[in-house]
């Protein structure tokens, strides 16, 4: 599977770092954690997963989505209330790191295309059965599964400086994330035409009109507001919260399971397409001029 980790100019630009709450900051806590491009925060009743790759504007690579799948599968069954997916630095994440297709394997294309679709498709099927509260907290541009993925938490809180854009066409590439079922339903099908094929990039005060985004709050004071509505939240009764999410998912969790195979295997006979082929090479060549 190919996608873009960023596709505009201003996505080069050099990052700067936004705060970490400093729940994350626990000398600790960081000195034990067994992930490389995520950290994991238990405070307050809630488990905290942190994209920590900000130089690479928190694109997730090979080994970075099987940490966010592994967190996941971990704080499902950790004694937190609700659990929480951010990104450190200026962005939420800018999706799929693209040099994920050029990775070393001893296979052929074909193996590396396997295995990398393979991955990012257990990577959202964790997110479709996870079995409490989850959370978005979108402290910056969100790019590709980024944004898809959204539609698969319970809450999207969103840093008015967000931005949501999933540039698929522009690599000859399809939606993920279950975005082409869930967005026609939470958008309409005109307005998710327009974000999914033809490239639209939604403010986050946009994305809250479309239902994408649950609350949009300034960025100034994005981490202090979310983190005292979370607190609260995570006082409220555990096993009731995780069994009431699990009865209103469960209309939909076959169909949601359905559609991200279906998205998966069209995703990864792409590879093999001339316009997919074109687009990357067409990418790649862009940013070697900047």
């Amino acid at each position: 599977m190919m996608r873009a980790s960023s596709l505009d100019k201003e996505t080069q630009s050099d990052v700067q770092f936004l705060p970490v709450s400093s729940e994350s900051t626990n000398p600790a806590r960081r000195g034990q954690s067994k992930y490389e491009n995520i950290e994991v925060v238990f405070q307050d009743n809630i488990t905290k997963i942190i994209i920590n790759r900000p130089n690479k504007k928190n694109a997730l690579s090979f080994e970075a989505y099987k940490e966010v799948t592994q967190a996941l599968d971990e704080a499902g069954k950790d004694d937190s209330v609700l659990t929480v997916l951010t990104g450190y630095g200026d962005y939420f994440t800018s999706g799929n790191d693209l040099n994920n297709v050029f990775r070393k394997s001893a296979g052929s294309l074909e193996d590396v295309v396997k295995d990398t679709t393979d991955v990012v498709r257990i990577f959202v099927h964790k997110f479709i059965d996870f079995p409490k509260p989850l959370v978005a907290m979108v402290n910056g541009p969100a790019i590709g599964i980024g944004t898809t993925i959204l539609g698969l938490f319970d809450l999207v809180y969103a840093s008015d400086m967000a931005t949501f854009n999933t540039p698929f066409s522009k690599l000859g590439q399809h939606p993920e994330g279950c975005s082409s079922y869930i967005f026609p339903r939470m958008m309409g099908l005109s307005k998710a035409t327009e974000v999914l094929l033809f490239n639209k990039t939604l403010s986050a005060h946009e994305a809250c009109n479309l239902g994408l985004v649950t609350e949009v709050f300034p960025d100034r004071t994005f981490q202090q507001e979310v983190w005292a509505r979370l607190k609260a939240y995570a006082t409220l009764p555990k096993t009731c919260l995780a069994l009431s999410k699990q009865l209103i998912r469960s209309v939909d969790k076959d169909k949601l399971h359905s559609v991200c195979d279906k998205e998966f295997k069209l995703l990864s006979e792409r590879p093999h397409s001339e316009d997919a082929f074109n687009a990357i090479q067409q990418f790649f060549s862009r940013k070697s001029k900047m």
